[in-house]
């Protein structure tokens, strides 16, 4: 456990540090300054984690994190200024991925554990960005659905985000999730792989 922890720490904390200050810093550009207020507007990954969802990351490959506080009265287009504070998190996951690809595959890195340390890194940065754009509550994909919907039917999904909510848990439960996101996730490995090899 103590080595597998370590290997994995790097790239868990990354992935959910990056993410959730990106959805903070494309807030502020846009005019809400909510998580900078915080203190969120940080790389210090003490003020994103979430004991419980890091825990629940390490062992179950799903958690969670502190969510970054958003007021999108503050934005000037709300539903075009909501999808792209939403689409910040999972697409700078997917930024992450690519970059520590290209360092992997460039051949540089000739240290075995520094190899595996950037292997996970990678993985979990596109385990985070896919997962996140499920279109469920309390999750990215489920704000990036509402914004692009009408306004009736936006309010309705954030209306019912409790009972929504229940779905994704299920899901979880169920090891359902799983059998939806692995295909996603071994597909977009491939991609990636394409691309940077």
């Amino acid at each position: 456990m103590g080595i597998d922890f370590l290997l994995k720490l790097p790239g868990l904390l990354t992935a959910i540090v990056i993410h959730e200050f990106s959805h903070g810093f494309v807030a502020y550009q846009l005019g809400d300054n909510t998580a900078k207020k915080a203190g969120r507007l940080s790389l210090n990954p003490l003020k994103h984690i979430d004991i419980v969802g890091f825990i629940f990351l390490l062992i179950f490959k799903f958690g969670w994190a502190k969510p970054v506080p958003i007021n999108s009265t503050n934005f000037k287009n709300r539903k075009r200024d909501t999808l792209l504070v939403s689409l910040a998190g999972p697409f700078s996951n997917f930024v992450i991925a690519v970059i520590v690809g290209f360092i992997i595959y460039s051949g540089i890195i000739l240290n075995n554990l520094l190899y595996n340390v950037l292997s996970i890194m990678l993985l979990y940065n596109v385990m985070l960005g896919i997962f996140n754009l499920l279109p469920l509550p309390p999750l990215d994909g489920s704000k990036i659905l509402a914004s692009l919907l009408p306004v009736k039917l936006e309010y309705f999904i954030y209306k019912n985000e409790k009972y929504l909510y229940l779905i994704l848990i299920l899901l979880i439960l169920t090891d359902t999730i799983n059998k939806i996101l692995n295909p996603i996730i071994n597909f977009s490995l491939n991609i990636l792989i394409k691309i940077i090899s």
